[in-house]
């Protein structure tokens, strides 16, 4: 983990301020409010990897529907037909 800190001059309404300081108190407002950015900017990327893997198989559906058909014999192969 990364020690070194900014400080930041920061506006914010005084009604999450003074919710901040109940769930916190006023000494700990920075270390809440760094792991509240943490988990946005990873649930943001988590979001943005999603969306590629699904442009992905979007983009190869048609590709991955002929190989499957292609080897649906060999695949049930030795099944048991029922």
């Amino acid at each position: 983990m990364n020690t070194d800190t900014v400080r930041l001059n920061i506006t914010l309404q005084k009604n999450l301020v003074q919710a901040l300081d109940k769930l916190t108190g006023p000494r700990k407002r920075s270390h809440f409010i760094s792991k509240a950015i943490e988990l946005s900017i990873q649930k943001a990327e988590k979001e943005k990897i999603e969306k590629l893997l699904e442009e992905g198989y979007r983009a190869t559906k048609q590709e991955s529907l002929y190989l499957a058909r292609e080897f649906e014999d060999i695949d049930l192969e030795g099944w048991d037909e029922y």
